[in-house]
């Protein structure tokens, strides 16, 4: 073996070192306008966290390759709907092939969303993408490329095994999750999934268990549920290898059922008025319902038909506490008095805040 080539092999393995470090380092994907504000106070009400469920978010990096492998570890937002993601791959930009659909879950949480792809040409360039798609749609990450390098042996270790076990210390409002994982030699990352409908909705953060190659028997305390009811809930794990999931299971909290409500919704005054443009803001409480909304506008104060005008539709996930949500709306008459109100709707019912009033800036 020359010098240059024991150079280079000794840089790839230090680069490999260097990617299974990052792997499971917290690095963070910019969330979309869609977040909520949370912890604000008011009158005698805590607004919680919430997010708006929509289209994932995902982000590609780069591949880590050996000389017929390759590890390719990019990061998906699921938001709030059951997201699957794969990886398009080829020898030309084009692509052309792609890895097996992996379940993520359906959580706000920022996932990694690695695939291990094996079979490939040594000493070739390959191109490749993350894809994720959820009810809502379907997004593609950015495009980046790799080569393989003969002389590089391919990492240790395989895919997670789990199972998920049953529930314990069933409460009103709380629980133990449990499930066994092997990180078969990996390092490995599990977490919870659970909520009201085999769907899911939820869940825990993900925790590291090292590398190991033994089942360990792994437990989540979980509060906040409503009494009376049946949840669903599974462990998943995952590794550089891909994501595995347990089978889904469900428990009944005891008590007494907790009844879904309409919503509860308050207006709130405007904000970064100008000649054109303005945010409003309003409290909304989804009342233990998925729970859609949008503002109407108008220059009438009786919102009379023929001037209402109404922002997006959006969606809140069930909770039973109060969140801020605004809009953005533009293309305003300048120096004009304008009056706005939330509407939210649940299965319940369909609630409209008392309006607020704000003038634009003159031109």
């Amino acid at each position: 073996m020359n010098k240059t080539t024991a150079i280079t092999i000794v840089s790839i393995v230090v680069l490999l070192l260097i990617g299974g470090l990052m792997y499971f380092s917290n690095i963070p994907i910019n969330l979309t306008p869609s977040e909520i504000v949370n912890n604000v106070n008011s009158g005698d009400e805590t607004q919680t966290q919430a997010y708006l469920v929509g289209i994932p978010i995902v982000i590609t990096r780069k591949g880590l390759p050996t000389d017929t492998t390759a590890v390719l570890t990019g990061q998906v937002i699921p938001n709030g709907a059951s997201t699957n993601y794969w990886y398009e791959y080829g020898s030309t930009s084009e692509l052309g092939s792609k890895t097996n659909s992996q379940i993520l879950g359906s959580g706000f949480t920022n996932f990694n969303a690695p695939a291990y792809i094996i079979g490939l040409s040594k000493n070739t360039e390959y191109f490749f993408r993350i894809v994720a798609e959820n009810r809502y749609g379907k997004v593609v990450g950015t495009k980046y490329s790799f080569k393989t390098t003969e002389g590089v042996a391919s990492p240790v270790g395989s895919a997670p095994s789990v199972k998920t076990l049953s529930a314990s210390n069933i409460t009103d409002n709380s629980v133990n999750l449990n499930g066994e994982i092997d990180p078969n030699q990996a390092d490995t990352e599990y977490w919870f999934e659970y909520g009201k409908t085999a769907s899911l909705g939820d869940n825990s953060a993900p925790t590291s268990i090292g590398n190991g190659n033994n089942t360990l028997s792994e437990s989540v305390s979980v509060s906040g549920l409503d009494s009376g009811t049946v949840y669903f809930f599974r462990v998943n794990g995952q590794n550089q290898f891909g994501t595995v999931n347990g089978s889904v299971l469900n428990f009944k909290t005891s008590g007494v059922v907790t009844k879904a409500t309409a919503p509860k919704v308050v207006n709130q005054k405007a904000s970064n008025v100008t000649v054109s443009s303005a945010t409003l803001h309003a409290v909304v409480s989804s009342n233990g319902e998925d729970t859609s909304y949008h503002f109407e506008y108008s220059t009438s104060s009786v919102f009379s038909t023929d001037s209402i005008k109404n922002t997006a539709e959006l969606t809140l996930i069930a909770n039973t506490s109060a969140v801020s949500v605004k809009s953005d709306i533009s293309d305003l008459k300048p120096n004009t008095n304008y009056y706005f109100r939330l509407v939210a709707k649940n299965s319940i019912g369909t609630t409209t805040s008392d309006s607020s009033a704000f003038k634009t800036s003159k031109k």
